[in-house]
């Protein structure tokens, strides 16, 4: 039996059936409402600023819609499935309100061609990393792309009635969907923090002619936050953790509520081919600056063991020179990971400091946009990070990195193997 509700343009379906049954959303208004505006500094692209003079504040990704969608054991098979689809979206992110199951009995959230599969059970410890979004359900982990295949799969043969009538199975209430290109330039008609030219390529462009440089990208992810922001945040020493901006991370529900991508870069230069990448969840907020302070968050995750692979940084705890070579790797307009190496054109002018000092800043030219909060800013000099992007504006800015190891330096294990330094 199939029922039907109306909420607004959203078409939610109660499911209780063999077989695959499709929900498909309308997309958003492109003045849909985020969890936070993608505001961007106030001063233009050729404004020669010498200090910040905006707040900065977090990138939108894309808007949380409703859904009323139940998926129930059927009476034949052993799987049934659900698919949320939001045609153009960047990704969809499944929020459940409910999840009772049988025994080993679980539910996969997964793209339809299975590049990306997430595992539930009625114990969440079990299974893959979620998020929690302040009420008693969680939402799995997002699925790039428009569409998310939800299934519910059982291990052997079930009373489907009997089930129905205790209220086994899975309930979607809302689900998160990414902005698609065209909502995108309209929430941000301009890249205010790109310095004339946008010389930013994808990290694979430099494989060759930057070895090291894009190595050190690796360690640098996506910030999924609330379902709707983005920003970048990277690992940090030898142990588990983690930085980003506080204004990307102002308490412990935020930390909750958001996913961190390793690997989301094109295997190609140009390519237009990202990889699924590897996502986790945060788990412990360890220490938090003011937001008018030096703008830090430091956090661990979980699965921990997942994203070792991708290598850390390192910070030097330095002053940066005037006029040395700068490099930024980050997840600017919630695209695949880019390296900032040059100011204007490829071959031109390297990125460089060009404010040494600014209250607690440093100064550069070095193209950013809505979502590179949080990237390191690494000199190229010893690859390690003298400071921490936070602001727009050109020139942008960054928290010098030595003011904030002041303050972490106790939490984190800076301590650099030889041989990590000589790759």
């Amino acid at each position: 039996m199939v029922s039907t509700r109306r909420w607004g343009r959203v078409v939610g379906l109660m499911v209780a059936a063999t077989g695959l049954v499709a929900v498909s959303f309308g997309p958003a208004s492109p003045h849909a409402s985020a969890a936070r505006h993608d505001t961007a500094p106030a001063a233009s692209s050729s404004t020669r600023s010498t200090a910040p003079s905006s707040a900065p504040s977090v990138a939108a990704a894309g808007t949380e819609r409703t859904a009323d969608v139940a998926l129930r054991y059927g009476s034949a098979g052993r799987s049934w499935s659900q698919e949320i689809r939001s045609p153009g979206s960047s990704y969809v992110k499944v929020h459940f309100a409910a999840l009772k199951l049988v025994g080993n009995d679980r539910v996969t959230v997964a793209s339809p061609d299975r590049r990306e599969v997430h595992t539930y059970y009625a114990d969440r410890s079990r299974g893959s990393d979620y998020t929690e979004h302040g009420d008693a359900g969680f939402a799995a982990l997002s699925i790039d792309g428009d569409t998310a295949v939800v299934t519910l799969h059982a291990t052997g043969a079930r009373d489907a009635d009997r089930l129905a009538r205790r209220g086994y199975g899975v309930e979607i209430d809302t689900y998160f969907r990414g902005l698609d290109a065209t909502e995108r330039a309209v929430r941000a008609p301009s890249p205010k923090s790109v310095c004339g030219s946008d010389a930013r390529r994808d990290v694979a462009c430099y494989q060759t002619s930057h070895p090291v440089e894009y190595a050190r990208g690796n360690a640098v992810a996506r910030q999924l936050l609330r379902g709707t922001g983005h920003c970048t945040a990277w690992r940090v020493g030898n142990t588990n953790r983690m930085l980003t901006n506080q204004h990307c991370m102002e308490s412990e529900a935020d930390l909750r509520s958001s996913e961190f991508q390793f690997d989301y870069q094109c295997a190609t230069c140009g390519g237009n081919n990202p990889r699924p990448g590897t996502k986790v969840s945060g788990q412990q907020l360890l220490k938090l600056s003011g937001l008018n302070a030096l703008d830090y968050a430091l956090f661990s995750v979980n699965s921990f063991e997942k994203i070792q692979q991708f290598g850390t940084l390192y910070l030097e705890p330095r002053t940066p020179k005037a006029g040395e070579r700068i490099y930024i790797p980050g997840h600017g307009d919630t695209k695949p990971k880019r390296l900032s190496v040059y100011e204007e054109s490829q071959g031109g002018a390297t990125c460089k400091i060009d404010t040494v000092s600014s209250g607690v800043n440093t100064g550069y030219r070095c193209d950013t946009s809505g979502g590179n909060s949080g990237s390191p800013v690494l000199a190229a000099s010893s690859h390690k990070v003298i400071a921490l992007h936070h602001l727009g504006g050109c020139p942008n800015w960054g928290t010098r990195i030595s003011l904030v190891y002041d303050q972490i330096k106790g939490d984190i294990d800076n301590n650099q193997p030889p041989q990590a330094a000589a790759r």
